[in-house]
């Protein structure tokens, strides 16, 4: 696990609910605070869909919304001319790019054997911290899984040009 402080608040705003950086990840939950506290809790239902659409979701493992169908919401309650209290907001690498990571990296892990690999983005009213987080089926000493994620991670920043401190 790694925690990153972003260094341009503002322009990382502006990638997150503006740009689609972030569209293809997971949205596991989502909390904000502005003169509220708006909660999103990002588990998909699959009784809502269609049968077509219910198949795609149950064949492709998907099992929470896309950042991109929830950001418009998201971004109608933080905008304006303040800014939030505070929010937090849980992404999950997708399962087919969770499966695509491992093969990459030549990893010993199976798919199979992780829940998820969690970016948290947590903001506090001044600073921005993104900490990393996996979460694996059984017990084990092994943190290759973190470092796989954490190197992804930084890679991810520095490839669409996000500023962030190791701390």
């Amino acid at each position: 696990m790694i925690a990153l402080q972003i260094q341009d608040v503002k322009d990382f705003m502006s990638r997150l609910l503006i740009g689609n950086d972030f569209d293809h990840f997971w949205l596991c939950e989502a909390s904000i605070t502005t003169f509220s506290t708006f909660t999103i809790d990002g588990a998909l239902h699959t009784g809502f869909f269609d049968t077509e659409e219910a198949r795609k979701l149950t064949e492709t493992g998907r099992t929470c919304a896309l950042w991109k169908e929830v950001k418009p919401f998201c971004f109608s309650i933080i905008k304006g001319k303040r800014t939030p209290l505070h929010f937090k907001i849980i992404f999950q690498l997708s399962r087919k790019n969770t499966e695509k990571l491992l093969l990459d990296k030549r990893s010993s892990w199976r798919s199979e054997d992780i829940f998820g690999l969690y970016l948290n983005l947590q903001y506090d009213g001044s600073s921005l911290i993104c900490t990393t987080g996996t979460s694996v089926k059984t017990f084990t000493l092994d943190k290759s899984l973190d470092h796989i994620w954490d190197e992804m991670v930084m890679r991810f920043f520095q490839k669409q040009q996000i500023t962030s401190e190791l701390l």
